[in-house]
């Protein structure tokens, strides 16, 4: 009895592994990246979470110069964020050595004023990712991720993206569902 027990668990822990995996036409296992950007954590959760489903590497978006709690205060016309999306501007990154090394890359962000922080424009434009497939996701205290993915795609007409979707505390059957659905 035990012994089958431990077949179960041994085959079910590989099937579960299999799912997040995704190959090419030739059977070769694609390299994914989860990056994200995130401010307060919230986006940082989930992205763990997804790379460990997806057996992916991770890796921050990180900002030359972190955000205090005061550059995210959105309801000040004087913060740094607020100013950054008023005028387009695009906040310096800690670049990376290898996100163009992957085939398929995972892209989280919290959304902004309806859409995606200047800094994920900084990230497309850092990187070339002609060719590669790119799978938005995002946190939201109450928008939609619609606005993120249509100006994402508007600026990046050479980067197939494959869409998106909010992933707002999301349950592990939901995070299997988004990995499934995204081909």
């Amino acid at each position: 009895m035990k012994r089958i027990l431990l077949i179960i668990a041994a085959l079910s822990i590989l099937a579960f592994t299999a799912c997040g995996q995704k190959h090419n036409k030739e059977g070769k296992q694609m390299k994914t990246l989860v990056t994200y950007f995130s401010a307060t954590g919230t986006t940082e959760a989930v992205a763990k979470q997804l790379a460990s489903m997806a057996n992916a590497d991770i890796q921050p978006i990180t900002p030359e110069k972190a955000y205090t709690d005061a550059d995210l205060d959105w309801t000040d016309k004087n913060s740094r964020s607020t100013i950054e999306h008023r005028d387009d501007l695009r906040p310096a990154i800690k670049k990376a050595d290898n996100v163009t090394s992957y085939d398929i890359i995972y892209v989280g962000f919290p959304i902004w004023w309806y859409s995606n922080p200047e800094i994920i424009d900084t990230f497309f434009e850092t990187y070339d990712l002609s060719g590669k497939t790119v799978i938005l996701f995002a946190t939201s205290g109450g928008s939609t991720i619609d606005k993120a993915v249509q100006d994402l795609k508007s600026a990046n007409p050479k980067v197939n993206i494959k869409g998106g979707k909010l992933l707002n505390n999301p349950t592990r059957s939901q995070l299997e569902e988004f990995l499934r659905d995204i081909k």
